[in-house]
Protein backbone atom coordinates (compact mmCIF):
# COMPACT_ATOMS: atom_id res chain seq x y z
CA UNK A 1 0.00 0.00 0.00
CA UNK A 2 1.10 3.56 -0.67
CA UNK A 3 2.30 5.56 2.30
CA UNK A 4 0.59 8.93 2.68
CA UNK A 5 2.69 11.92 3.71
CA UNK A 6 1.26 14.96 5.41
CA UNK A 7 1.52 17.61 8.09
CA UNK A 8 -0.71 18.11 11.10
CA UNK A 9 -0.98 21.42 12.93
CA UNK A 10 -0.07 20.98 16.57
CA UNK A 11 -2.70 23.55 17.43
CA UNK A 12 -0.44 26.60 17.59
CA UNK A 13 0.83 26.81 14.02
CA UNK A 14 3.68 24.31 14.44
CA UNK A 15 3.31 21.55 11.84
CA UNK A 16 4.07 17.93 12.72
CA UNK A 17 5.16 15.84 9.73
CA UNK A 18 3.78 12.31 9.46
CA UNK A 19 3.64 9.30 7.16
CA UNK A 20 0.71 6.92 7.28
CA UNK A 21 -0.09 3.54 5.77
CA UNK A 22 -3.85 2.81 5.58
CA UNK A 23 -5.01 -0.60 6.67
CA UNK A 24 -6.84 -2.69 9.23
CA UNK A 25 -6.54 -2.44 12.98
CA UNK A 26 -5.19 -2.65 15.49
CA UNK A 27 -2.93 -0.06 13.94
CA UNK A 28 0.74 0.47 14.77
CA UNK A 29 2.23 3.80 15.85
CA UNK A 30 6.01 4.31 15.96
CA UNK A 31 7.48 6.76 18.48
CA UNK A 32 11.07 7.70 17.71
CA UNK A 33 13.96 8.51 19.97
CA UNK A 34 15.59 11.70 21.23
CA UNK A 35 17.11 13.66 18.34
CA UNK A 36 15.99 10.95 15.89
CA UNK A 37 13.39 11.07 13.11
CA UNK A 38 10.80 8.96 11.33
CA UNK A 39 13.08 7.99 8.42
CA UNK A 40 15.27 5.68 10.51
CA UNK A 41 15.71 1.99 9.86
CA UNK A 42 13.24 0.70 12.46
CA UNK A 43 10.43 3.01 11.35
CA UNK A 44 11.02 2.24 7.68
CA UNK A 45 11.13 -1.52 8.31
CA UNK A 46 7.90 -1.38 10.29
CA UNK A 47 6.20 0.69 7.58
CA UNK A 48 7.10 -1.88 4.93
CA UNK A 49 6.15 -4.78 7.19
CA UNK A 50 2.73 -3.35 8.01
CA UNK A 51 2.06 -2.30 4.41
CA UNK A 52 2.79 -5.82 3.20
CA UNK A 53 0.23 -7.19 5.67
CA UNK A 54 -2.46 -4.57 5.10
CA UNK A 55 -2.10 -3.20 8.62
CA UNK A 56 -2.43 0.49 9.45
CA UNK A 57 0.85 2.17 10.42
CA UNK A 58 1.74 5.70 11.47
CA UNK A 59 5.09 7.38 12.05
CA UNK A 60 5.75 11.06 12.72
CA UNK A 61 8.37 13.56 13.82
CA UNK A 62 8.11 15.39 17.13
CA UNK A 63 8.54 19.16 16.95
CA UNK A 64 12.18 20.08 16.42
CA UNK A 65 12.85 16.69 14.83
CA UNK A 66 13.14 15.65 11.20
CA UNK A 67 10.59 17.32 8.92
CA UNK A 68 8.45 18.88 11.67
CA UNK A 69 8.43 22.54 12.62
CA UNK A 70 9.63 24.01 15.88
CA UNK A 71 13.04 24.06 17.55
CA UNK A 72 14.61 20.99 19.10
CA UNK A 73 15.93 23.00 22.05
CA UNK A 74 12.36 24.02 22.96
CA UNK A 75 11.11 20.44 23.24
CA UNK A 76 10.25 18.67 26.48
CA UNK A 77 9.02 15.20 27.44
CA UNK A 78 5.62 16.60 28.38
CA UNK A 79 5.38 18.59 25.17
CA UNK A 80 6.41 15.71 22.92
CA UNK A 81 4.00 13.37 24.73
CA UNK A 82 1.19 15.87 24.14
CA UNK A 83 2.13 15.94 20.45
CA UNK A 84 2.06 12.14 20.31
CA UNK A 85 -1.41 12.13 21.88
CA UNK A 86 -2.59 14.77 19.39
CA UNK A 87 -1.27 12.77 16.44
CA UNK A 88 -2.72 9.49 17.71
CA UNK A 89 -6.19 10.95 18.26
CA UNK A 90 -6.25 12.88 14.99
CA UNK A 91 -4.72 10.32 12.63
CA UNK A 92 -5.67 6.87 13.97
CA UNK A 93 -8.86 5.03 14.86
CA UNK A 94 -9.37 2.37 17.50
CA UNK A 95 -6.77 0.58 19.62
CA UNK A 96 -3.13 0.86 18.58
CA UNK A 97 0.13 -0.97 19.18
CA UNK A 98 2.61 1.66 20.37
CA UNK A 99 6.24 0.98 19.48
CA UNK A 100 8.68 3.30 21.22
CA UNK A 101 12.42 3.47 20.69
CA UNK A 102 14.63 4.86 23.48
CA UNK A 103 12.96 8.15 24.51
CA UNK A 104 10.01 7.00 22.44
CA UNK A 105 9.65 4.13 24.89
CA UNK A 106 9.21 6.64 27.73
CA UNK A 107 6.68 8.59 25.68
CA UNK A 108 4.85 5.37 24.75
CA UNK A 109 4.52 4.46 28.44
CA UNK A 110 3.20 7.93 29.28
CA UNK A 111 0.83 7.87 26.32
CA UNK A 112 -0.45 4.42 27.23
CA UNK A 113 -1.47 5.71 30.67
CA UNK A 114 -3.00 8.87 29.22
CA UNK A 115 -5.12 7.07 26.60
CA UNK A 116 -5.63 3.50 27.88
CA UNK A 117 -8.72 2.85 25.72
CA UNK A 118 -6.57 3.41 22.62
CA UNK A 119 -3.90 0.92 23.69
CA UNK A 120 -3.83 -2.60 22.21
CA UNK A 121 -0.24 -3.28 23.27
CA UNK A 122 3.21 -1.75 23.59
CA UNK A 123 6.70 -2.63 22.39
CA UNK A 124 9.73 -0.87 23.83
CA UNK A 125 13.09 -0.89 22.04
CA UNK A 126 15.78 0.09 24.55
CA UNK A 127 13.00 2.00 26.31
CA UNK A 128 14.45 4.89 28.30
CA UNK A 129 11.95 6.19 30.86
CA UNK A 130 13.30 8.79 33.26
CA UNK A 131 16.48 9.27 31.18
CA UNK A 132 16.75 12.90 32.32
CA UNK A 133 17.73 11.67 35.79
CA UNK A 134 20.65 9.73 34.30
CA UNK A 135 21.73 12.77 32.29
CA UNK A 136 21.63 14.97 35.39
CA UNK A 137 23.57 12.46 37.48
CA UNK A 138 26.39 12.43 34.92
CA UNK A 139 26.66 16.20 34.40
CA UNK A 140 30.16 17.63 34.72
CA UNK A 141 30.72 20.90 36.61
CA UNK A 142 31.18 22.61 33.24
CA UNK A 143 27.85 21.24 31.98
CA UNK A 144 26.06 22.32 35.15
CA UNK A 145 27.53 25.80 34.79
CA UNK A 146 26.37 26.04 31.17
CA UNK A 147 22.84 24.99 32.15
CA UNK A 148 22.77 27.46 35.03
CA UNK A 149 24.04 30.45 33.06
CA UNK A 150 22.86 29.79 29.50
CA UNK A 151 19.96 27.37 30.03
CA UNK A 152 21.46 24.89 27.60
CA UNK A 153 24.43 22.53 27.32
CA UNK A 154 25.81 20.98 24.15
CA UNK A 155 26.11 17.26 24.85
CA UNK A 156 28.60 15.25 22.78
CA UNK A 157 27.04 12.42 20.78
CA UNK A 158 28.42 9.14 19.45
CA UNK A 159 25.94 9.41 16.59
CA UNK A 160 26.84 12.81 15.13
CA UNK A 161 27.23 16.45 16.12
CA UNK A 162 26.71 17.55 19.73
CA UNK A 163 23.09 18.37 20.52
CA UNK A 164 21.55 20.76 23.03
CA UNK A 165 20.28 19.65 26.41
CA UNK A 166 18.06 22.41 27.77
CA UNK A 167 17.42 23.13 31.43
CA UNK A 168 13.69 23.11 30.59
CA UNK A 169 13.97 19.53 29.26
CA UNK A 170 15.48 18.33 32.54
CA UNK A 171 13.06 20.25 34.74
CA UNK A 172 10.01 19.11 32.76
CA UNK A 173 11.29 15.54 32.63
CA UNK A 174 11.26 15.33 36.42
CA UNK A 175 7.48 15.88 36.29
CA UNK A 176 7.01 12.77 34.17
CA UNK A 177 9.13 10.19 36.00
CA UNK A 178 7.74 6.65 36.02
CA UNK A 179 10.17 4.46 37.93
CA UNK A 180 9.31 5.65 41.42
CA UNK A 181 6.28 3.37 41.68
CA UNK A 182 3.97 1.04 39.75
CA UNK A 183 3.35 1.77 36.07
CA UNK A 184 -0.38 1.50 35.52
CA UNK A 185 -0.51 -0.31 32.19
CA UNK A 186 -2.46 -3.56 31.93
CA UNK A 187 -2.15 -4.16 28.17
CA UNK A 188 0.44 -6.60 26.77
CA UNK A 189 3.99 -5.20 26.75
CA UNK A 190 7.13 -6.51 25.04
CA UNK A 191 10.53 -5.00 25.79
CA UNK A 192 13.56 -5.52 23.54
CA UNK A 193 17.03 -4.46 24.69
CA UNK A 194 20.60 -4.98 23.52
CA UNK A 195 23.05 -6.01 26.21
CA UNK A 196 25.81 -3.98 24.55
CA UNK A 197 23.76 -0.80 24.73
CA UNK A 198 26.17 1.99 25.77
CA UNK A 199 23.39 4.54 26.31
CA UNK A 200 20.56 2.85 28.22
CA UNK A 201 21.42 -0.03 30.57
CA UNK A 202 19.61 -3.23 29.62
CA UNK A 203 18.71 -3.78 33.27
CA UNK A 204 16.30 -0.86 32.91
CA UNK A 205 13.97 -3.01 30.80
CA UNK A 206 13.83 -5.55 33.62
CA UNK A 207 12.99 -2.76 36.05
CA UNK A 208 10.22 -1.48 33.80
CA UNK A 209 8.82 -4.99 33.42
CA UNK A 210 8.74 -5.45 37.19
CA UNK A 211 6.85 -2.18 37.70
CA UNK A 212 4.19 -2.71 35.02
CA UNK A 213 0.75 -3.47 36.44
CA UNK A 214 -0.13 -6.08 33.83
CA UNK A 215 1.00 -9.71 33.82
CA UNK A 216 1.38 -10.11 30.03
CA UNK A 217 4.91 -8.70 29.94
CA UNK A 218 8.01 -10.20 28.34
CA UNK A 219 11.60 -8.97 28.01
CA UNK A 220 13.89 -10.08 25.18
CA UNK A 221 17.61 -9.41 25.61
CA UNK A 222 19.89 -9.40 22.58
CA UNK A 223 23.33 -10.31 23.87
CA UNK A 224 25.30 -8.64 21.06
CA UNK A 225 22.75 -5.89 20.43
CA UNK A 226 23.58 -2.18 20.64
CA UNK A 227 21.31 0.74 21.51
CA UNK A 228 19.70 1.16 18.12
CA UNK A 229 18.88 -2.49 17.41
CA UNK A 230 18.73 -1.67 13.70
CA UNK A 231 20.72 -4.54 12.18
CA UNK A 232 18.79 -6.87 9.83
CA UNK A 233 18.48 -9.51 12.54
CA UNK A 234 17.26 -6.90 15.03
CA UNK A 235 14.62 -5.61 12.61
CA UNK A 236 13.51 -9.19 11.97
CA UNK A 237 13.16 -9.70 15.74
CA UNK A 238 11.11 -6.51 16.02
CA UNK A 239 8.74 -7.58 13.24
CA UNK A 240 8.37 -11.07 14.74
CA UNK A 241 7.62 -9.53 18.11
CA UNK A 242 4.93 -7.35 16.56
CA UNK A 243 3.39 -10.27 14.67
CA UNK A 244 3.29 -12.39 17.82
CA UNK A 245 1.69 -9.58 19.79
CA UNK A 246 -0.99 -9.38 17.09
CA UNK A 247 -1.44 -13.13 17.01
CA UNK A 248 -0.10 -13.36 13.46
CA UNK A 249 2.98 -15.45 14.13
CA UNK A 250 1.36 -18.69 13.08
CA UNK A 251 1.75 -20.13 16.56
Amino acid sequence: MTEEQGRLDRGDGVALAFRRVPGRGPGVVFLGGFNSDMTGGKAAALAAHCAARGRAFLRFDYSGHGESGGRFVDGTIGGWTAEAAHVLVALTAGPQILIGSSMGGWIALLLAQRLPVRLAGLIGIAAAPDFVTRIEAALTPEARAALATQGVWLRPSAYGDPYPIARALLEDGRRHLLLGGPIGIAAPVRLLHGQRDPDVPWQLSLEVAAKLAGEDVAVTLVKDGDHRLSRPQDLALLCRTLDALLGEDGG
